[in-house]
């Protein structure tokens, strides 16, 4: 089944075609950027998406004083996106390691920035006792790829206030599905996005997608599965007149927050209980957070985000690769029986594998007292 797989090193890589913004005349380039040195202070594998000609001179957000002193990542990652078990692939992504050159922004921007997105794909819809995927087609999933970083680093609240600029971004591609012409206004997509700047990690999540980071061996889950059935999202639906049966939205929709979808939505700017709006979090990244790991539901629906983190530690250890890291997630979803389009996305922080976890050894002798030894004895023995 494997044959099938699409992995990518990504400094902006992309998966799948798609729509543009109706606004932008630009279209997605690829070009393949072989890995550099190990000594380089950026490693990037990748290849290349669309850039955005944006007035980008008069951003910074870190100090020179805070670049040189105290913690700051190399990014680095990997991807691999999988059919699966399904007739058709649904997934999209896309990843950019080092944001001043995919921006051609100059050198005060952010830095270091990267900025990473999964599942950008329409989403499962119920009828009757029938389950369909792709309800209207790609055209959401291909239009929020090609946009959502455009529609951030544009909002009149970046860089003064992330959250809102990535908040604001979310509701302007969520309008521009249901006010373009060329679109299909009942395709649907989830949506989740992982923006760094410097020490500052935003996930943003409005779907069943996931984001989990690797610290030290431990797994820090930083987004929550929007599903219909979740208690805070159900009584946000029957709280705005909506139902959840069999754990779909008012019978239909697998997942309580979406892009698009608008058969489903009310007119523009009230509250519907199909949301757009993301959640976010907000990490600062520290030496110990080794990696993250994002992926779609086809992986989380069969595996725990403490074993991907696992797996993925593991062969960090092994070959430093998070591409072939990514690539052993999806073997392992594969092998798990998942029932869905699979697509992974590993970042590293750091150009080198993460040291062995040692535990270190107690000084304290225990010993038992006597007393205690006759209790074990007489317990080992049957007679309490």
């Amino acid at each position: 089944m494997l044959d099938g797989m699409h992995g990518s090193k990504a400094n902006g890589s992309s998966t799948g075609g798609g729509n543009e913004d109706p606004e932008s005349s630009e279209s997605v380039k690829d070009a393949r950027v072989r890995k550099p040195p190990r000594h380089l202070s950026v490693i990037r594998h990748s290849v290349s998406t669309a850039r955005l000609g944006l007035d980008l001179g008069t951003l910074a957000l870190i100090s020179p004083q805070e670049r040189q002193t105290g913690f700051l990542p190399v990014f680095r990652s990997g991807s691999c996106s999988e059919i699966g078990p399904k007739s058709h692939m649904e997934d999209e992504h896309i990843c950019i390691d080092n944001l001043v050159e995919h921006l051609r922004a100059s050198p005060s921007f952010p830095s270091p920035g990267a900025f990473y997105g999964v599942r950008f794909t329409y989403v499962e819809f119920n009828s009757s006792h029938f389950v369909f995927d792709g309800h209207g087609g790609v055209d959401a999933a291909c239009f929020v790829r090609n946009n959502i970083l455009k529609y951030i680093i544009e909002d009149g609240h970046f860089p003064s206030s992330v959250e809102k600029a990535i908040k604001s971004a979310f509701i302007k591609a969520d309008y521009a599905l249901a006010d373009s012409h060329s679109l299909d206004r009942t395709s649907g997509t989830t949506a989740l996005i992982a923006l760094i700047l410097g020490r500052s990690l935003l996930i943003a999540n409005a779907g069943d997608c996931r984001a989990v980071l690797g610290k030290r061996g431990r797994a820090i889950e930083l987004s929550r599965d929007h599903k219909p059935n979740c208690n805070a999202e159900r009584l946000r639906i029957e709280k705005l007149g909506g139902s959840v049966y069999d754990g779909y939205l008012n019978g239909q929709l697998s997942v309580a927050r979406a892009l698009g979808d608008w058969h489903m939505k009310g007119s523009k700017g009230s509250a519907y209980p199909l949301s757009a709006e993301p959640e976010l979090q907000e990490t600062i990244l520290t030496e110990e957070d080794e990696f993250l790991v994002i992926g779609c539901d086809g992986l989380w629906d069969v595996m725990s985000s403490q074993c991907a983190v696992t797996i993925t530690r593991k062969e960090l250890m092994l070959h430093n690769d998070p591409e072939k890291c990514s690539r052993e997630l999806v073997r392992e979803a594969l092998k798990r029986n998942t029932c869905d389009n699979l697509t992974v996305v590993v970042v590293c922080f750091t150009p080198d594998p993460p040291p062995p976890i040692e535990i270190p050894r107690t000084r304290v002798r225990r010993s038992i007292s006597l007393e205690g030894l006759h209790v074990l004895k007489g317990a080992l023995d049957g007679n309490i």
